[in-house]
């Protein structure tokens, strides 16, 4: 019972490794890993390549399939390079089971012991975290070890040998055995090789082996179907072509297990080799044989597969949850969102325009409704932000994180300013068939086109981060500022000159030139996340002064 025990021990051991290496790596180089996926998509060769090399650094082609499955159904790649970078990934995999089939029990204790001081010194930097990755790759090697160790006394026991010449020769079941490993597991490497090892110790036979890392590979494209059910079906697409693709796989290999083995046997000596290395020639056999299938597959995919017309624009479209657990690529997701919200604040404030000069009630009225779509966004990025502030962020990410947060907040304040300034402009001036005289109607134009500008820089300052284009930025708040108030006072001037059209649109005109300046505010506001870590920013914009005790306040 003992050597049992430790058994399913070490085999946990085994799997918790490859997730701390999959969660380590996601986390470190996350953007990386997701711009080479991205860049090398536009030939085969290039996104099979790219495929297993992700795999291999990641330690899980299921970790790979979750990040081009959220590129899929973003729009940001067809399914058909999607697929090739798959196949690729399933080499990766197998590459990585034949890198630990060879005897590593000499860098596992120099890779534990390197890690643990590194990810102690240096928790949140960058060092850190590669010493959490060469923990998992130590312990991986580790529970190799122990499940040799714990298998020894099980073979010789006389009972697990009657059970092993009882069990039947049923590639179906071993199938299904190996599926189910694979996603208790959520590793096939893991089982591919604990089953290499089970069968180098004889516990269970070659035969039985090769049929349970067929299995193994099925259960690994299951593994990615789970994963993704609760997406959409657009994201479902890759998953289900990758599980397509691997059921054609098994059944043309099915028939011919029997002559894998006598081949294994006559050139590989060593049991365990020849598990993972039938298990790599399967991924490769595949890989090579089936690209020209991606292209029928995948128009067969987009065709059964399609996604239903978008009917509510408050529906996020980019905040991916599959990749929550790699931080820097859920911020790009969050930050492709905001800039979603951005675009329907951009709508709403050019629509001012058109309302005063044409008196639209219609157009008015639907502006305004997109502010509900403005909120809706801003709820659902918020609570996006509120899960990825539950993983460990580096302190680039956490300034990502804050400079997400100030971004949405104020496009959800410029919501609220343009829905009660389009109200106002109904109540005070369309509804009682009021007119702003030319000055005061060219002036407030001018301010408008002037906020635009604002906002499309704002927008820039938020995608890039550049220091330069924040600073910028805040000039603009200064001049808008000065604006402000000489177009205030130009008002009162022609108030004084008793023009018609001004004494009648006085509090709109006034209330007008203020809301611009609010929004002009919040837009800038966009600025101080980015400049403030650089140290640009003044502790006030008071000037120095001798009057009420202000000596020593620098602005």
């Amino acid at each position: 019972m003992l050597h049992l025990l430790n058994l399913f021990a070490a085999i946990a051991l085994l799997v918790w490794a490859t997730q701390i290496v999959r969660t380590g790596v996601l986390r470190l180089f996350g953007e990386s890993l997701r711009r080479v996926l991205a860049v090398s998509m536009a030939a085969w060769p290039g996104a099979m390549l790219a495929g297993a090399a992700v795999t291999c650094v990641v330690q899980s082609s299921t970790a790979t399939a979750l990040i081009v499955s959220s590129f899929v159904g973003q729009g940001l790649v067809a399914t058909a390079p999607a697929l090739v970078v798959m196949l690729g990934a399933d080499v990766g995999t197998s590459l990585m089971a034949l890198v630990y089939s060879f005897d590593l029990s000499w860098l596992s204790p120099a890779l534990i012991f390197c890690g643990v001081v590194l990810h102690l010194s240096r928790e949140k930097t960058t060092a850190g975290r590669l010493g959490q990755i060469a923990i998992g790759l130590g312990l991986i090697t580790l529970a190799l070890q122990l499940i040799v160790e714990s298998t020894q006394p099980l073979v010789e026991a006389p009972l697990v040998r009657a059970l092993l010449v009882s069990l039947p020769n049923d590639l179906t079941l071993e199938l299904i055995v190996g599926a189910v490993l694979a996603i208790v597991s959520y590793s096939s490497l893991a089982v591919v090789l604990l089953v290499g090892t089970l069968a180098q110790e004889g516990l269970v036979p070659v035969a039985t082996a090769l049929g349970l890392v067929l299995g193994a590979n099925l259960g690994r494209a299951l593994v990615a179907v789970l994963s993704v059910s609760r997406s959409d079906i657009v994201t479902r697409r890759l998953p289900m072509g990758s599980l397509l693709l691997r059921s054609l796989a098994c059944a043309t290999v099915a028939p011919f297990m029997g002559l894998f083995h006598v081949w294994l046997q006559q050139w590989v000596p060593e049991v365990l080799l020849q598990v993972v290395v039938f298990n790599l020639a399967f991924n490769a056999a595949q890989a090579l044989l089936f690209v020209p299938l991606t292209g029928p597959l995948a128009r067969l995919l987009e065709r059964r597969m399609a996604p239903a017309p978008l009917t509510d624009d408050r529906t996020p479209r980019h905040l991916d949850p599959l990749v929550l657990t790699s931080p820097s690529l859920a911020l790009s997701c969050a930050a492709r969102e905001a800039l979603r919200q951005a675009d329907a604040v951009e709508t709403m404030l050019r629509g001012i325009q058109p309302v005063l000069r044409d008196n639209d009630l219609d157009q008015a009225e639907r502006l305004r409704q997109m502010d509900d779509v403005v909120d809706g966004l801003y709820t659902a990025i918020k609570l996006y932000l509120t899960r990825i502030s539950r993983q460990p962020l580096s302190e680039r990410e956490s300034q990502r994180w804050t400079e997400i947060v100030s971004f949405t907040i104020n496009m959800e304040q410029i919501g609220d300013i343009i829905e009660r300034v389009l109200q106002d402009i109904e109540d005070k001036k369309i509804r009682k068939q009021r007119r702003f005289s030319d000055a005061g109607m060219a002036e407030i134009i001018h301010l408008h086109e002037r906020l635009m500008a604002n906002l499309r820089l704002g927008m820039s300052v938020f995608l890039d981060g550049h220091p330069r284009d924040a600073q910028k930025l805040l000039e603009e708040k200064a001049l808008f500022r000065e604006l402000e108030h000489a177009y205030a006072a130009n008002h009162l001037g022609r108030l004084k000159d008793n023009t018609a059209e001004s004494i009648e649109t006085s509090s709109l005109h006034l209330d007008l030139i203020s809301d611009l300046k609010r929004i002009n505010s919040h837009i800038c506001s966009i600025a101080y996340p980015i400049l403030e870590p650089t140290g640009a920013l003044a502790q006030t914009r008071l000037r120095p002064s001798r009057v009420g005790g202000l000596d020593d306040v620098r602005g």
